[in-house]
Formats: C-alpha cells, structure tokens, sequence
C-alpha cells in the first residue's frame, strides 16, 4: 500500500493527465475565444454549479467531517478523458467538450488548493490537518497541470508518434484509474460499508442534479442541442482520480489512502451507472449537424 500511495498515486494521475494533453491541440485554446458564449456557460456550470450542488447535498444527506470534504473536493475537480469520450457517444459537441477539459485542468492548480483549505475550515474545524495552499498547489501542478502541458507539446511537436501512440496511452491510463479506484476503496472498505447507505446516495443524487442542471442552464442560456448535451455531460462527470489524489495529498497518509479520497473513488464507479443511460438518450436525439 505504501507503494500505491507514494509511487503509483501520483505516477498513474500524471499518466492519466498526460493521456489526456497528448489528445489536445493548440487550437483547442484557441477555439474558446471563437466561441466564448458556449465555453462560459459550461465553464461557470463546472466552476461554480457543481461545487454549490454538492455542499447543498452534503447538507441535505447530512454528510460530515471527512467525507463531506471528500465530496467537495470530488466536486472541485475538472472533467477529464471519461467527460470527452461520453460527450462522442452522445452525438455531442466534442470540440467544445475538450476545450472546456483542457481549460478547467489547466486552471485546477489555482481553484483546487484554495476550495479545499475553505472545505477543511467549513466542514471539520477545529479538526482540520494543517495544509499549505502553497505546498498543495505545487503538488497539483506536478501531478495534473504540468502532465497536460507536456502532452500538448508532444502532441504540437511530435503529432505522428501521438497519434499512433494514443490509443495504447488511453488504454494504459484506463487501467491505472481502475487501480487506483479500486485500491482507495479497499484501503476505506470499512468507512465504505458503514456509509455506503449515505455516501451511495448523495453521490448518485448529485450526480443526477448536475446533469440537469447543467443542461437547463445550456437551454435557457440560449445554446444549440449539441452544447446542451455537452454541458450536461461536463457538469455531471468529474475526474475522480484527481479527487483521489488530492484527497490523499491533503494528509499525506502512507498507510492508506486518505478517507478524503473515498468520496471520488465511490464517484468513480458511480458516475457510469448514471452517465451512460444518459448517453443513450442523448445520443438519440438530433437536431442538425453536430460541431467539431
């Protein structure tokens, strides 16, 4: 365990976010200033809805202590790899999917570490460990921003080992989240057990929430069938490896993985169980030629 915590945590997040800037393009930036209206609407619904829809369940589901600040972490992540291939199946906007990826991972080293010293403070008090924002925001630099911008670069200088190398990396990052996600929970089976009743819920409910929230405000703001869907889908899918890691990163445990993390690691498999009928039904509705 002390491997996983110290070496494959840390390692396995950066490959993932790797795998993640290795499919992006400069032109991805650039496509936010083309189409401003689109990328703010999902921007504020990944940045501001969702972290306020969890601290409004972690009250209703009467969450406390470390899980509630696990849940606020889940809900401070960006989307990730998983948010861009539902957004495909959905018949969605997939340029604006990634866009919204790529800028939301990239701003996660400023918005994280500060949310997660404000859940700490709110949640626990008194018994909240000591973090340095300072200290975190290094950590999540190395572990997330940096690992993206590294795959942006190989992707701009070396476009043809990228784009023959990108599905194995895809395949490997797979596989390291799901042992990552596996792992968390093992290492909290008996926290996991004595609140799965409570924990299973609130992350299943959130989840429904953000997706209709998030496809509400995309129709009432005025946006097309394509960008409801991916709005939806960017607001209802966070990277729970992140939360995993940054939950784990808080206290540094090297026994375990940190009880902040189980809350992502649950969400983990949750989010499937949610998403992917959503998916279904999204992918069935047309309405002109999708963007990309």
């Amino acid at each position: 365990m002390d491997i996983l915590i110290k070496v494959v945590l840390p390692l396995g997040l950066a490959f993932i976010m790797f795998s993640l800037g290795i499919g992006l393009t400069v032109d991805d930036f650039k496509r936010v200033a083309k189409r401003p209206a689109a990328f703010l609407t999902g921007a504020a619904s990944q940045i501001i809805l969702v972290p306020l829809a969890a601290y409004i369940m972690i009250v209703l589901f009467g969450l406390t202590a470390e899980l509630a600040v696990g849940v606020m972490i889940l809900s401070f992540c960006p989307g990730g790899v998983t948010s861009n291939i539902m957004c495909k199946l959905a018949k969605g906007d997939v340029a604006l999917s990634v866009s919204l990826t790529a800028v939301v991972s990239l701003l996660s080293m400023f918005t994280v570490p500060v949310f997660v010293a404000w859940s700490m403070v709110r949640f626990m008090g008194a018994n909240a460990p000591n973090i340095s924002i300072v200290t975190l925001s290094i950590s999540v630099f190395l572990i997330t921003t940096l690992p993206v911008l590294v795959g942006i670069a190989v992707r701009h200088f070396a476009s043809g080992f990228a784009n023959r190398a990108e599905n194995l990396i895809s395949a490997l990052a797979t596989a390291l989240f799901v042992i990552i996600v596996v792992a968390a929970l093992a290492a909290n089976w008996d926290l996991f057990i004595n609140n799965l009743f409570v924990l299973g819920p609130t992350l299943i409910a959130l989840n429904v929430v953000l997706i209709f929230l998030g496809s509400t405000i995309a129709k009432l703001s005025g946006r097309t069938l394509h960008e409801i869907k991916t709005v939806a889908i960017e607001t209802g899918v966070q990277n729970s490896t992140v939360g995993i890691a940054v939950g784990t990163l808080i206290t540094l445990e090297t026994t375990g993985f940190s009880a902040f993390s189980l809350p992502a690691a649950v969400y983990g498999i949750t989010m499937y169980v949610i998403t992917l009928p959503v998916v279904i039904g999204f992918r069935s509705m047309q309405s002109g030629v999708p963007q990309s």
